[in-house]
């Protein structure tokens, strides 16, 4: 199996030898939280190339990364369990009848995991030997090695790649330049899975889109969003702003104050206003709905205002959604109907209480028949299925529909114009035959 568009220095796992090999692959399985799936969609679209591994005679050990376990500013690692892989686990061996070996390993309180020691060689055994259907790896951040920097991280790479033969990265949505999907890479041939070749394919609808091209971007922070939003809004040919970046973006050009915006995010945002006021790409939504508290919805509590009625220095209360008459507008209308590309990576309310912005965004979007529709990132994902399940079923397999399993990472190739780019997609390109 092949797929056309990908770079031909790419080291592809269709190309690896894999019968009796012991195969390490990095999944990007990253959807528990407080010990529960919240949605198994990236495990899902794993399943492929877990199966061509076990067909073609490999022997799986799996890992990912769950949560931020580790603490930025005293590199402490704190392994709850409402972190741990178990439920990823469960679930694999409810839906694919196999046993999943997790290994257990000592965890220092401080520090997690200090390094892989001999008591895994027992399972590898058994692995290889079909006991058990595969190995899953404690969660990678409760690693010492995984994040840090120097010889702890270059010790634990190496511990990594002495499980295996073979190293197969299908982590697509885990693109920063960790030890399990970066550093190994050193040590073992290593191989692109096939949802990760899939992700690098439709990326190129994004990056080199059919016009017109619209984006829709929202977050709960401006500045973790600069740079990103200046490469996209570069690229569309209309742009549509949701969440906290909205909203900055209205208190920059209208002068007013909103609660929670700060002015330091606002000074960073009129450098947005003053580009648009040449490019006119941003499609301003009309309605927006102001709450007096952000705990919940409460009848009386909150309002759909027009931004038409904004003046220089009004201040507003916490605005949490859109108004879906925002999407009626026939300027709003005529340039989501007209758009050929359509990329999402946006949250247009306060969840859980302000949702009808986003259902009716989703809903909107699917009305256009011609274009390709994109979807990037856990928290838009998991928002479209929540608002949309029937529309959601129904698209899943929609040539027209392409759903992301990673986000953050469709914004960083965005930012640098290629997949190709990233870090563990590099390491892919100089590995492997």
């Amino acid at each position: 199996m092949e797929f056309k568009g990908l770079d031909p220095r790419l080291s592809l796992i269709q190309n690896a030898d894999l019968n009796g090999k012991i195969v390490l692959v990095r999944f990007d399985h990253n959807v528990v939280k407080d010990g529960e799936i919240k949605d198994p969609y990236r495990i899902d679209r794993s399943f492929g190339t877990l199966y061509n591994i076990v067909e073609r005679g490999g022997r799986p050990i799996l890992m990912t990364h769950v949560g931020r376990p580790r603490d930025k500013k005293t590199g402490e690692i704190e392994c709850k369990p409402g972190d741990s892989i178990e439920p990823v686990v469960d679930y694999l061996e409810h839906k694919l009848h196999t046993k999943v070996h997790i290994p257990k390993f000592n965890i220092d309180e401080k520090h997690g995991i200090i390094g892989i020691d001999t008591s895994i060689n027992l399972a590898i055994r058994n692995l290889r030997e079909r006991k058990i259907g595969g190995i899953y790896l404690p969660n990678t951040r409760w690693f010492q090695g995984e994040e840090t920097e120097g010889e702890i991280r270059d010790k634990f790479a190496l511990q990594l790649a002495g499980l295996a033969d073979i190293f197969v990265n299908d982590a697509f949505g885990s693109w920063q330049p960790h030890a399990s999907t970066y550093d190994i890479t050193k040590y073992l041939p290593s191989y692109a899975g096939f949802l990760m070749q899939q992700e690098i394919i439709n990326l190129n609808s994004v990056i080199n889109p059919q016009r017109p091209f619209m984006a829709v971007v929202a977050g709960a922070k401006y500045d973790t969003k600069i740079k990103p939003l200046y490469a996209i809004y570069e690229k569309v040919d209309y742009l549509i702003l949701g969440g906290v970046i909205y909203n900055t973006y209205l208190c920059a050009k209208y002068g007013i104050n909103i609660e929670g915006i700060t002015e330091k995010d606002i000074v960073a945002a009129r450098d947005l206003v003053k580009k648009d006021e040449a490019n006119r790409k941003i499609i301003e939504l009309p309605f927006v709905v102001e709450s007096d508290t952000l705990e919940s919805k409460t009848e009386g509590k909150y309002r759909t205002i027009s931004i038409k009625d904004f003046r220089e220095g009004n201040k507003y209360k916490y605005i949490l959604d859109i108004d879906p008459e925002s999407f009626k507008d026939p300027i709003v209308a005529d340039s989501i109907s007209s758009a050929k590309t359509i990329f999402v990576n946006a949250v247009m309310g306060y969840t859980p209480y302000f949702t009808a912005g986003s259902e009716a965004l989703d809903s909107t979007i699917d009305h256009n028949r011609i274009a390709i529709k994109m979807y990037g990132g856990g928290d838009t994902l998991q928002e479209f299925k929540n608002l949309c399940p029937g529309l959601y079923l129904s698209v899943l397999d929609n040539t027209q529909y392409y759903f992301f399993t990673g986000g953050g990472t469709v914004l960083t190739a965005i930012e640098q114009n290629s997949p190709y780019g990233l870090k563990p997609v590099q390491a892919l390109m100089k590995t492997g035959t």
